[in-house]
């Protein structure tokens, strides 16, 4: 999936701008709506990854978003909210929120749970695909038999190797720090421990460029992490 959509519902114009400056700093699409009359319109004529939802909103609420999307559409929806109490936050996964975050909300957790979210979502989503093929540039990878060709060649790559390649080739614009790659990858917390992904990281791009010397397909974004290249 080349692009990621999120929705941020919020009718505080500072909070919804703020998120909507993390997310695209992070590579994602953003549609911001600020009322919950103005996100079903948005729902209705685009496709979403994911739902970012305030509660108390004009028009329709957050409520009541919840029930309506939830009658024919799957994507994750993370309330946000300064609701705390338990039975606020049981009665909105039974309506069929994903997750919960309270206000005020420290930003790195909420993009952490936006991140674990979308990744479910695709992962999910890619389960169902009749297409078990990535492609990128001359990259061939076949999810189903494991395999990978480069510029018409076969690669030999380990597990770990081929499910790092494929976390790239699944969100092509994204930026993953060594964190994201680790967690994602490995399924563990990451505890700063480079060593693992950089050894992994330089494997699989010293293969890739010898299949093609005249092709780079990984980047290194400085102070961030890497990408693929455009």
């Amino acid at each position: 999936m080349d692009n990621i959509n999120i929705l941020i519902v919020e009718d505080d114009d500072s909070i919804n701008n703020l998120i909507a400056k993390v997310l695209k700093k992070n590579n994602y699409d953003v549609v911001q709506a600020y009322s919950g009359t103005e996100a079903l319109l948005y729902l209705e004529r685009d496709t979403f990854q994911l739902v970012l939802l305030d509660l108390m909103l004009p028009g329709k609420t957050g409520e009541e978003l919840i029930r309506s999307i939830r009658k024919n559409k799957t994507m994750p929806i993370i309330v946000v909210s300064a609701k705390m109490d338990k039975q606020s936050k049981l009665e909105l996964f039974k309506l069929g929120a994903d997750d919960y975050i309270t206000k005020p909300f420290d930003l790195e957790e909420l993009s952490a749970r936006i991140d674990v979210n979308v990744r479910r979502y695709i992962n999910f989503n890619n389960n169902e695909v009749f297409d078990e093929k990535l492609t990128y540039k001359d990259i061939v990878l076949n999810k189903e038999t494991k395999e990978v060709e480069v510029n018409g060649l076969k690669l030999v790559l380990t597990a770990r190797e081929f499910n790092i390649l494929e976390l790239f080739l699944t969100h092509p614009k994204k930026v993953f720090s060594k964190a994201n790659i680790f967690e994602s990858v490995w399924g563990e917390e990451y505890l700063c421990d480079e060593n693992t992904v950089n050894v992994h990281m330089s494997n699989l791009r010293n293969k890739l460029q010898k299949a093609n010397l005249e092709e780079e397909y990984i980047e290194t974004i400085w102070g961030m992490g890497y990408k693929l290249k455009g």
